[in-house]
């Protein structure tokens, strides 16, 4: 062992490293260094053997934690001598890229056996604007693959049915030589299953999954916004083999209100009132999500005035406090006026010593200094 390099160095991490790093460092260096990248290169080849073989022992925790104890005398001679598809699956698409075979070690979410995991579905919800305030509960119809009834998902229904691949030996895997390098594939006789159907299953015709279409119940928390998503988990389309299900991605659109905006966790509003109320003060009722409150509109109250109602805006989604009701107050000019009406205005103005006939000399001299 002496005079071998340290595993560490090779990579180029640290000690303290984690798995992600580890696999990061050895990633570049196997497209680096790769012979096929390199063709003659033995430099380069011995290179990409060595930065396989230190992956190999500091990518395995209790490996690592012996060589970290011991040194190399601790995990032993451990040439390179081929590629593993346990330990280098997580760099398929390299090789695959590389060599030009696509699936090397089944890919995806695919495991030994030909076990796969169900597909995630997404699907969109349009809702109400007061139900996504206030939470609500919505049903939803969802077309995807559930597994087999007749067969529970296996594709035939009897033991009899089925036999072991003679291709892979019920392995799921090909394995065969490129020059020093080992590689692994799914068979393609079995599709990774290792196990050949002879009678498939009358109501799946072999598939392990029919297409269905349910219909689900979803509760739809206060607070959500158009873009927010909810996971429903397992109610995604069903695994092969006996694969986990996906999950289904409920995608949520909310309506427009006519009366309130939203901003963020906070509602706007505007309420209208007389001259007389906005000159004069009043009580107002002010509509909110769970019914009306009182407003005190205090006299003198300028158009454009904004209120604030503490807490009788959207509620969090996580539960944690509510926004506030902002009350924009707009002062209401009449369209048409009576006689008696006007007259008591004319009243008013000649009581405020407003020439209503004339514009403003003040405001008229403040807008010609502005431009002079």
């Amino acid at each position: 062992m002496k005079g071998k390099q340290d595993y560490y160095d090779i990579l180029g991490v640290s000690q303290d490293a984690d798995l992600a790093e580890i696999k990061k460092a050895y990633r570049r260096l196997a497209v680096k260094h790769h012979p096929d990248k390199n063709p003659g290169n033995k430099q380069a080849e011995d290179q990409f053997k060595q930065a396989s073989e230190a992956y190999s022992v500091l990518s395995d925790r209790e490996r690592r934690s012996r060589y970290d104890r011991f040194g190399h005398r601790g995990v032993g001679s451990t040439p390179f001598t081929g590629f593993d598809s346990d330990i280098f699956g997580d760099f398929s698409d390299i090789l695959g890229d590389l060599f030009g075979l696509g699936d090397l070690f089944g890919g995806g979410r695919r495991q030994r056996g030909g076990v796969r995991s169900g597909a995630d579905l997404r699907t969109d919800l349009e809702i109400d604007f007061r139900d996504a305030m206030l939470g609500t509960e919505a049903q939803l119809r969802v077309a995807r693959l559930e597994a087999c009834a007749q067969c529970a998902g296996r594709g035939y229904e009897k033991p009899g049915d089925v036999r072991e691949c003679p291709r892979c030996g019920g392995q799921g895997q090909v394995v065969f030589q490129q020059g020093f390098f080992r590689l692994a594939r799914t068979c393609d006789q079995c599709r990774g299953k290792g196990k050949v159907i002879l009678r498939e299953c009358a109501g799946c015709a072999g598939h392990g999954r029919v297409q269905r279409e349910r219909t689900l119940n979803v509760r739809v928390p206060p607070g959500v916004d158009t873009g927010n998503r909810l996971r429903l988990e397992g109610e995604g389309e069903a695994g092969e083999a006996g694969g986990s299900p996906g999950d289904l991605y409920v995608v949520l659109h909310v309506r427009d209100h006519e009366f309130f905006q939203r901003d963020g966790n906070d509602l706007h509003c505007q309420i209208p009132v007389s001259y007389s109320q906005a000159a004069l003060g009043t009580l107002i009722q002010v509509p909110t999500l769970k019914g009306a409150d009182p407003l005190r509109v205090p006299a003198a109250t300028q158009s454009g005035t904004v209120f604030r109602l503490r807490g009788k805006g959207v509620p969090q989604v996580n539960g944690h406090g509510t926004g506030d009701l902002y009350v924009a107050v707009i002062v209401r000019t009449p369209t048409r006026l009576g006689k008696k009406q006007r007259e008591l205005l004319e009243q008013l103005a000649e009581a405020g010593q407003e020439d209503v006939r004339s514009p403003d000399k003040s405001l008229f001299e403040k807008v010609k200094n502005l431009f002079s």
